[in-house]
């Protein structure tokens, strides 16, 4: 099997043969027809000139085609080609365009148009046009040798034009096909690298064209697989560490239990029942996340106001703010335009953001949800008057098991996913969502939904 580069090769010299044969050829057709006329020329003024005073002679044309082979130094007057005669680039036609001597494609006794006429050269005596020269191509053999000689000079230097001009684009396809094929064997080997598990594996982008844009977008595929690889790899261990400590609780009590260490108590009970939930909350977070990334979260699309969806999330949290001393309030306007979503899963967004801000949001502090319209969408925002988020963080906080600081621990916070399952319910409704912090203290979450138009 050809590689590809001898292919470019075959397929270089192949254009390029065809390419200069053919110009060689016409180039040859061309050299040898302007060579006839340009020697023609040369020697037409004493052509003409004879025609005249033989016909001034003569009173007619009568005997010109017995009279003209007669003369010998006749080829020298016509500047080496052949006079007129069978196979002549030459015709002599009388005043009435019928031909007397045959030459240039012509028959004796043949009539010619009058377009013929006007391009011919006329045969003049005393100021009245008695014939007309017509010049035809030279035919074969119409040269003298010594013009032939110089046409077997010219197709030479065609031929050896030629021949260099092979060599030159054999040289030139060695080397622009190198040129093609280096990136193209440079992605095979950094193929053949990634398929054996070297992900991350790079190649060197060398032009802007459509092998540079070949080669970046292999560099953003083996890039975003070892991100992929790394993420699976933090996931899993982030998994089996959130797993870990309640298994390890209940398997202990349950041990204990067993034993008799521990007494059946209802505060050992309590403990291992709470542990359970804890893992059962958090293999269910999985799933949802897991559910939402791969698009295929089961949801019940219908029209909302978004000031039922505010007002469903702060009596929710109502009682929990309570309890923190934090004070959770709303800030949206009426008549806001509706937006088309699940409530179940909205809901779902609005409990983890505002869960969120209750675990980073001192008593004292403040909540405040809102909603409000900003050119075609309905942005939703949760504002909590806590430390805030360092900047360096503040786009990774939507990441699975992401905890910005040490003391959202898993005892006091969260599974970890509240967030990332968030981001993929919003995304999913068609809407974009965000963090950033607050004009004075404290962190701000929003979300926005495409309105029904």
């Amino acid at each position: 099997m050809r590689s590809l580069g001898t292919k470019l090769i075959l397929a270089f010299l192949v254009v390029s043969l065809a390419g200069v044969g053919l110009a060689a050829f016409l180039a040859g057709r061309a050299t040898a027809n302007e060579f006839g006329h340009f020697m023609f020329r040369q020697g037409r003024e004493d052509l003409v000139t004879y025609l005249a005073d033989y016909y001034q002679t003569h009173a007619s044309w009568q005997g010109l085609a017995q009279a003209i082979p007669r003369r010998g130094g006749m080829d020298e007057m016509m500047g080496g080609i052949r006079g007129p005669g069978p196979g002549s680039i030459i015709a002599l036609a009388d005043q009435k365009g019928v031909i007397v001597l045959a030459g240039a494609g012509y028959q004796t006794d043949q009539i010619v148009s009058s377009s013929v006429i006007r391009k011919g050269t006329p045969v003049t005596v005393s100021g009245q046009r008695v014939g007309t020269l017509i010049e035809g191509p030279p035919a074969p053999g119409s040269f003298s040798q010594a013009g032939q000689d110089f046409l077997n000079q010219v197709n030479l230097a065609l031929v050896v034009g030629s021949i260099a001009a092979l060599g030159l684009a054999l040289v030139l396809g060695l080397v622009l096909t190198r040129a093609f094929t280096r990136p193209l064997r440079e992605l095979t080997d950094a193929t053949r690298a990634l398929a054996a598990g070297d992900l991350g594996r790079k190649v060197e982008v060398r032009s802007h064209d459509e092998l540079g844009e070949l080669a970046a977008s292999f560099n953003q595929m083996s890039a975003d697989l070892a991100r992929a690889r790394d993420w699976r790899r933090q996931m899993t261990a982030d998994i089996a560490h959130e797993l870990r400590t309640p298994l390890t609780l209940v398997l202990g009590h349950a041990e204990a239990l067993r034993d008799g260490v521990l007494p059946p108590d209802e505060e050992n009970l309590r403990l291992i029942h709470e542990e359970t939930g804890r893992l059962t909350r958090l293999v269910e977070d999985l799933r949802t996340l897991s559910l939402a990334e791969a698009g295929e979260l089961p949801m019940v699309m219908m029209p909302m106001t978004p000031m039922s969806v505010v007002r469903r999330a702060v009596a929710a949290h109502k009682d929990a703010a309570r309890r923190s001393g934090v004070a959770l309030d709303s800030d949206t306007a009426e008549g806001l335009p509706e937006i088309n979503g699940d409530p179940d899963r909205l809901s779902q967004v609005m409990d983890n953001l505002l869960d969120n801000a209750l675990r980073h949001t001192p008593s004292g502090g403040r909540i405040t949800v809102s909603a409000e319209a900003e050119g075609g969408e309905v942005c939703f925002r949760v504002a909590d008057t806590g430390p805030g988020i360092k900047a360096g963080e503040l786009e990774r906080v939507f990441e699975r098991f992401y905890r910005a600081d040490n003391s959202r621990s898993r005892e006091n916070g969260g599974s970890g996913l509240g967030l990332a399952i968030a981001r993929s319910i919003v995304e999913a409704h068609g809407g974009q969502i965000g963090v950033e912090n607050g004009p004075v203290q404290g962190a701000v979450f929003w979300f926005s939904l495409p309105e029904i138009a």
